[in-house]
């Protein structure tokens, strides 16, 4: 008698046979093949990805602060107490025309979501990730999350280069394509449900316009930007009540995960230059 032997779903993470054509939970084909089980691990690594996304921040911001401490701001002013140097968020990945119209650093629109100004900065903004992401990677699925947040970020900060502004971070621009993807989803979805999701969205634009019209520095480019983006890239890939994720939402994932990561690994790389050559 032939032992059958187990796995978890790469897709859906459902116990099921090795031996199945397809999951018999969400249909992804062959999910006991090699490829299956590899792009399942990979995806298995953001299994807490709002988690991992607030660490990645966190340690960019205490970088930002070590690479030039004499800069620092300490000033009496809460909104610019702590704040990094130009000097270090400018080799870190910040974007903006200064960083790409004259340096070329066209990278940088993946990598300035994760750096900021200020302690209360980068305070309000991994408070709204953590309030909005989880949302997100429920009804969408982990890689199509994914995807939406690199992307709505890089949307948000080429539309703000467009504008011309010089000098631009944050996770703003992406916490906005989260605001931009509920409110297609609540929308799409309709009924009281969704109309409660869809409204609730659109307090918080109209919350992020008033902010952006009384509160000086705010990129309100980067942030129309997010929420238009999020909208599209949203009906786009579409949300797990119409169609669980496919093959083509964890290439979309992967891939958006490995192109940011190259861009944090090269800002790491340019930050150790400056603390080299200083």
């Amino acid at each position: 008698m032939t032992e059958r032997r187990s796995l978890l779903c790469p897709n859906c993470r459902k116990l099921i046979s090795s031996d199945e054509p397809a999951c018999p939970y969400c249909g992804a084909s062959r999910p006991g093949s090699l490829w299956m089980r590899w792009l399942g691990s990979f995806s298995g690594l953001g299994r807490d990805p709002v988690k991992a996304i607030i660490i990645v921040n966190a340690v960019f911001f205490l970088l930002s602060i070590l690479l030039n401490p004499r800069g620092l701001g300490l000033s009496a002013n809460p909104m610019t107490f702590l704040a990094p140097s130009d000097e270090g968020l400018f080799f870190l990945g910040a974007t903006g025309t200064l960083p790409i119209g004259v340096y070329g650093r066209w990278w940088t629109l993946l990598s300035a979501s994760f750096l900021h100004g200020s302690i209360l900065h980068i305070f309000f903004n991994m408070m709204a990730l953590r309030q909005l992401a989880p949302f997100v990677v429920e009804e969408f699925g982990f890689n199509r999350f994914a995807f939406l947040y690199v992307w709505t970020g890089v949307a948000g900060f080429f539309l703000s280069f467009l504008a011309g502004v010089p000098f631009t971070i944050g996770a703003s621009a992406s916490v906005c394509g989260l605001i931009g993807a509920i409110i297609y989803y609540g929308k799409s979805r309709g009924g009281f449900y969704g109309e409660q999701i869809y409204r609730q969205a659109m307090g918080w634009v109209l919350g992020l316009v008033l902010f952006g019209l009384f509160v000086p520095g705010i990129n309100n480019w980067a942030h129309g930007g997010g929420i238009v983006s999020g909208v599209a890239l949203a009906f786009l890939v579409g949300y797990q009540d119409r169609a669980g994720e496919r093959l083509i939402h964890r290439l979309l994932g992967m891939a958006s995960i490995l192109m940011t990561a190259l861009a944090l690994l090269w800002a790491l790389l340019q930050a150790a230059s400056l603390l080299l050559f200083a």
